[in-house]
């Protein structure tokens, strides 16, 4: 299995090891409710996250103060690989499988690269953040997005109180597929949050690689699979 040094920097000495399994989600952030604590002020309560999200483990950045940077490039959400550096603060996480050990295949070529900000745009997403934070707060909306990462293209706008996903013709989202249920699932807009339920059919939607047996908010970023189906939830102010 894979395994996070962790460092104060690159050169220093290993401060600890972490060992990552498939099908596991690791938070990193400077609370002790992080599954890795990093204390360090420059360091957000909760900085970010590693999801196993079924071909790879997908590192996502939750809107930190001061960013997360891979190999020294600003990350939003990056599949991790072999000797990835991970910068939080002044810290970094190393990257490494188990000699011998397979590593699995990349994960979807438009998540697959890092993506890359000059200093104004990131100045910019802080900011959208500031306003994400009164959007959640009551002083503002945000419009929820399902964005294709594989077998299909484009984005789809969560507008409505109730979105339909499934094969069925009259589905707000058609995903086509032999397992697949009439209607698989919905998502429901409520004062909070998103939430995506499952409804029916032999394939069960996945979020970051988990089963959803029920009803699960949805979290910036987070990966939606149902079928060979596989998109990510966005929220756009």
């Amino acid at each position: 299995m894979p395994t996070l040094t962790l460092k104060f920097k690159k050169d220093s000495a290993k401060i600890r090891e972490y060992k990552i399994e498939k099908g596991q989600a690791v938070s990193i952030g400077r609370l002790d409710s992080n599954d890795i604590v990093i204390e360090n002020l420059a360091v957000s309560g909760h900085h970010a996250k590693i999801d196993w999200a079924g071909n790879g483990f997908l590192l996502t950045d939750l809107k930190s103060k001061n960013g997360t940077f891979v190999n020294d490039q600003l990350a939003i959400s990056h599949w991790l690989k072999k000797g990835d550096m991970i910068t939080i603060g002044k810290h970094v996480l190393i990257f490494e499988y188990d000699k011998g050990e397979a590593q699995p295949e990349k994960g979807d070529e438009k998540m697959g690269e890092t993506m890359v900000m000059d200093t104004g745009k990131y100045r910019s997403m802080l900011a959208k953040n500031v306003s994400s934070v009164a959007s959640q707060s009551g002083e503002g909306e945000q419009l929820g997005v399902l964005s294709f990462l594989a077998g299909g293209d484009g984005e789809v706008e969560l507008s409505k109180k109730l979105t339909k996903l499934g094969k069925n013709a009259s589905s707000d989202v058609v995903l086509k597929g032999f397992f697949v249920g009439q209607t698989a699932a919905t998502i429901s807009k409520r004062p909070d949050a998103y939430y995506l339920s499952y409804v029916g059919g032999f394939s069960k939607p996945k979020i970051n690689g988990k089963v959803v047996k029920d009803s699960v908010g949805l979290k910036q970023f987070d990966v939606i699979e149902i079928g060979s189906f596989k998109m990510q939830f966005i929220h756009k102010s």
